[in-house]
This record gives C-alpha cells, structure tokens and sequence, in this order.
C-alpha cells in the first residue's frame, strides 16, 4: 500500500481537512440545510384548503379539507387557508402547534430552467443568475468562513457544491454504522509516516474523529439511544440518519448539511396515502428525531431549513403526478420561531392567474433573502457579511426567529 492508498484509507466515508476538534456550546446557534432533491410537491404538503382552485386543479390527487373527510385523509388545519398534509400528524404537527415549526410557501429560486441539476447547482452556489458564476464557492461554505468553519459538515457521501471553497468543511456519510477504515497497525504506520510533517495534525484529527464516531455511533449506543426515547418513534430510513445527525450537532458541530432524494413524482404520487405521503411521513420522523436528539436547551437556538430546487405544478397531470414547476413551500424548525401562524413570508391567492406562467407557484420569497434575513437574526451577520455570502442579494428579514 503506498502512501496514497493509505491517506485515501483513512479518509474513507469521513474528510476533515482542517477540522479540529471541540464542542459546540449551548449557546451557539445551530443550523441544518435539509435539501430534497428531485422538486417535492409543495402544494401537497401545505395544502391551500381555502383555495377552490386547488381541488378543481387535482381531482384525484387532492387532500381534502379539514374535517371533510376521516381525520387520516383530511388536511390539519393551520389557519383558514392553509392545512397540513395528514401523514405529519404525530411527527411535526405536534412542532407546529408549539409554534417550533412554520412554513414559507411561494419560496425559490428565480431561476426558471425547471432542470433538476441546473436549479440544484445554481441553488446550491447561491450566486446571481446571470454573470460569471463560481462553481467552487457555495453559500454554505461563505456562511461556515463568516460564522467559523471549524463545526460545519455535510452529512453526504461527496461534499456538495453549496460547502464548496475557501472554508475547510468535511463530509461523513451516516447511512451505515462507522467502521475504522484502517486497523491499528496501519493507523501507526500512516500516523509515523507523516509525523513531523505539514499534514500530521490534519492526520491525528481525521483519525481522532474516526474513532469517537465509532463509539458514538456503534450499534450498542444507538440500541441505547432509542431506548433512552421510549421507542416513540420508530427508527428507520431517514429517520436513524437525523438521529445521528442530531447527536452529531448536539456536541460537535454546529452548522450541517444533509440531502435527501426521492421527490421527483410524475407517476402515482398519491393523496393523503401513496408515494409522497410515505416519503412525507419518513422525513418528518426523521426531523422531529433531530429536536428530540438535541433536546429542549440546544433546541432553542437550532434552526432547520427543508428546500427544495423547485416545486412542481399545480395542475396535475394525466398519471396522478405531477410536474416540473417553479415555486416551492420551504419548511422551518426550530425551538425559538417568532413566525406566528405556522405560515410566513409573502403570499398571494391562488387562481389561475396568479399561477407562474399559468401552471406553478410563482416565487414571491426568493431563497437568498429568506436565508439572509434569518441568519441575519440567528447568527447577527453584519449587512457586509451578508453579501459576502449572498453577492447581490435583497436580504429581506421575514423576523423568522
């Protein structure tokens, strides 16, 4: 084995170039960017029951309206416009009603591609549409370079573009328990190898780190883990990830990334049961496990933000689908939201002409200033610091937090 076969050994599943070790405090405010990937039917997730236009839109697809309907297919209500898709009923409806969770429909991008990967990438760097654009600086890295990048990490397989550039930010998948990648007869063959060397601290850390995440991780702490939750939800998909994310961020890191796919509908996607309504259920077990892992003091100064590249049309379509669109609902959590009402940001009423070029949402909460003005708040990122992060953005405070 020569030496780069063993740097790449070490590395396996788990990079943290520069990353050195410590513990988030209390009172460090915590971020996660939960992205789906494959543009998620918005409309079905916070469901416009005021809109007559909705259900003359989707007649088999439709969620029904509170109450109409046996309460396990009809909408929760939210207010006299709004309702929320049935199958959150026990994860984040509990969250919402506590005020810990709102949602912020008519939010995106104004880029109109409808391309899964161009929409990602130009998300994703969070740069101006039009211009020169960097595709080795992503917000999420200028963010972790202003507030300090030693607890940021994507919880992925490949970095992703957003925590692409100057910051170092490491990336550790968690779908399967962590393993050593090397034994320990070539942890001191690599460790002596490069002793004495530019990269030896970088070295010790990425094994540091390696080796708490298999004692942290290993199948008798998450056994006792869920035991120590009273089995209320159950861990599966999703949902064992977001509890080790939540571990994670509740002692070390304190700003995170974690993508998940699967949203891309345009055959049988269902109603209040189906495709979508599994994937919807799984996701919120898996969010509201992340608040239950940090617990109610970490909580409060957590905030999670679930985007999307896209949101897909109002109309559906002839397989019970739907479609690429445009404007999408992005979903907030937290422990201390100060949106009221469970819904937020700008908002129009929903008829055929108010649809985005007569077939989606239009984006009246564009992604840069939403973001913008709640790190503004959560993190107190200066006006100038802002637009290192979001060059040539509107910030615009929807006093989310």
């Amino acid at each position: 084995m020569n030496r780069r076969h063993l740097l790449q050994a070490t590395a396996a599943g788990l990079a943290l170039p520069g990353t050195r070790l410590f513990a988030a405090g209390a009172d460090k405010p915590r971020f996660l960017l939960v992205f789906l990937r494959g543009g998620y039917d918005a409309a079905n997730l916070l469901v416009p029951t005021g809109s007559s236009f909705y259900y003359e839109s989707r007649p088999k697809i439709a969620i029904a309206k509170p109450g109409s309907e046996p309460s396990a297919e009809a909408a929760l209500s939210i207010n006299a416009d709004w309702g929320l898709h049935p199958a959150l009923k026990d994860s984040l409806y509990p969250l919402l009603q506590a005020g810990q969770a709102a949602f912020i429909p008519f939010a995106g991008t104004d880029d109109l591609s409808r391309s899964h990967f161009e929409t990602q990438d130009s998300i994703e760097l969070g740069q101006n549409l039009t211009g020169q654009r960097d595709f080795q600086s992503g917000f999420m890295n200028r963010l972790a370079a202003e507030i300090g990048a030693r607890g940021a990490i994507s919880f992925t397989d490949q970095l992703p573009i957003s925590f692409r550039g100057q910051a170092k930010i490491g990336n550790a998948a968690l779908r399967d328990n962590a393993r050593l990648a090397v034994d320990a007869k070539t942890r001191q063959l690599v460790s002596g190898m490069y002793q004495q060397q530019p990269l030896s601290t970088q070295v010790e850390e990425g094994f540091a780190l390696r080796e708490e995440l298999v004692r942290e991780l290993s199948p008798e702490r998450m056994k006792e883990m869920d035991a120590s939750g009273r089995n209320a939800i159950s861990a599966k998909g999703f949902e064992l990830e977001a509890r080790r994310i939540g571990k994670l961020m509740r002692g070390r890191f304190s700003l995170g990334f974690i993508d998940v796919g699967g949203w891309d509908t345009h055959v049988g996607q269902g109603g209040a049961t189906g495709t979508l309504a599994t994937r919807f259920e799984e996701l919120g077990r898996g969010l509201a496990a992340i608040s239950a892992e940090l617990g109610p003091e970490l909580w409060r100064s957590t905030t999670v933000m679930v985007i999307s590249e896209f949101g897909r049309t109002f109309r559906e379509n002839g397989n019970r689908g739907t479609d690429h669109g445009h404007g999408s609902t992005y979903w907030l959590l937290g422990g201390s939201l100060a949106a009221k009402g469970g819904v937020a940001g700008e908002q129009v009423q929903l008829t055929a002409k108010t649809l985005n070029q007569g077939r989606d949402y239009p984006v009246l909460n564009e992604y840069r200033a939403v973001l913008g003005g709640l790190w503004k708040r959560q993190f107190g990122l200066s006006d100038e610091a802002l637009a290192r992060v979001f060059p040539g953005a509107a910030i615009k405070d929807l006093g989310l937090v």
